[in-house]
């Protein structure tokens, strides 16, 4: 089996309302899907959410760097899934969420030529989990009416973006606790938005409304000050964009900078790193979660078969798919009142685009047949 063409599809997909976190705003989706063909006639497909303040990928250059991963790729093995991984790596070292899209579609390759889904692929077991859904940077008022709408749609956990300043952030999450009441769990995530002085003095104050735990309360390069707010012993800390691969992990888990990891396959490069990150956790006694950008059900199964698979990843923030205003996606995960995520049967990811929705996209074939 070889890989004999590729197709890269270039798309935008409308949120339902404007997404704001403490390092950017989004309105639209900036998205490439990729499908991987063989010389056999399989197809696996893969999703590039790029969100550029976290992962520094525009769509335009993601779009130019995944014809030359197309080119790389053409003629390989796909089920030798490390050694096309590698290359991609050493090709591009730096733009993960490109490479996460090829990536998930050898994973879906890999799962359709077993005839398995990809969390058997993974020797792991079929299981429902539940996600959060997020609440964006607003006012208290409307942040509170965003959480109210989950809570009242059977959510039991939300989390709440922050980071622009310690009153107002302290403000908001005490509006959404009155609102939601003492059962409801509360996740905030600062996106790198307070200095070490600000997550010191936000942590201890928002320690008294019952959080679950902070995510990335300092900037990404800052393990010192990662390291300090897990010291604190306030509110338990997770990181995320202090996290793209099993590097980085080894070096939070050498400076025993945080509680959590959160893993993304749009940070990590996909599922093969994603795998790698989790074993050092699961080895340091971390426990993870894996989270997303604003991804379709494409991109969300996939990231929902790794979070069966595997035990230590113990929370899940895929509500992506639920901020859009067009489902695109035929099967895939699903869904349910609560906010609970269940798998397909279907071999590989088990998730399609629809066929009227690809037929409007811009598409461009590399190799044989193209």
């Amino acid at each position: 089996m070889s890989i004999s063409r590729i197709e890269i599809f270039k798309a935008g997909l409308p949120l339902k309302r404007p997404f704001r976190i403490a390092i950017g705003e989004t309105r639209v989706t900036e998205t490439i899907f990729v499908r991987v063909h063989t010389d056999d006639g399989l197809y696996g497909l893969g999703e590039a959410s790029l969100f550029r303040p976290v992962v520094g990928e525009s769509r335009d250059a993601a779009l130019a760097n995944a014809r030359d991963l197309a080119h790389l790729l053409i003629g390989r093995n796909p089920l030798d899934i490390d050694g096309c991984v590698c290359a991609m790596r050493a090709f591009l070292p730096n733009n993960a969420t490109i490479r996460s899209a090829f990536d998930m579609a050898l994973y879906d390759l890999l799962g359709k030529n077993a005839r398995l889904p990809l969390h058997a692929v993974l020797a792991g077991a079929k299981r429902s989990f539940v996600t959060d859904n997020t609440v964006g940077i607003d006012t208290p008022e409307t942040m509170a009416a965003h959480a109210l709408e989950f809570r009242e749609r059977g959510f039991t956990a939300v989390k709440v973006k922050l980071g622009t300043g310690v009153a107002e952030d302290v403000a908001r999450v005490a509006a959404i606790r009155d609102v939601l009441g003492p059962e409801t769990a509360i996740r905030i995530d600062a996106n790198q938005g307070w200095d070490r002085v600000e997550a010191l003095q936000a942590l201890r104050q928002l320690s008294a409304f019952n959080i679950q735990y902070c995510e990335q309360p300092v900037a990404a390069w800052d393990f010192d000050g990662l390291s300090a707010a897990r010291a604190l012993g306030a509110i338990p800390i997770m990181a995320d964009e202090a996290l793209f691969d099993e590097h980085d992990a080894m070096r939070l888990v050498s400076a025993g900078a945080c509680d959590y990891f959160n893993i993304k396959l749009a940070k990590s490069g996909g599922i093969h790193v994603a795998l790698k990150i989790n074993a050092l956790a699961e080895a340091a006694g971390i426990k993870c979660m894996v989270g997303c950008m604003t991804e379709t059900r494409l991109g969300l199964t996939a990231a929902a078969h790794l979070v069966s698979a595997r035990a230590n990843v113990v929370f899940a923030d895929l509500d992506g798919a639920d901020m859009l205003r067009e489902d695109p996606v035929v099967g895939g995960m699903l869904y349910h009142a609560g906010g609970v995520i269940t798998l397909p049967d279907t071999p590989g990811i088990g998730a399609d685009l629809d066929a009227g929705f690809v037929a409007g996209l811009e598409c461009e074939t590399i190799g044989r047949n193209a």
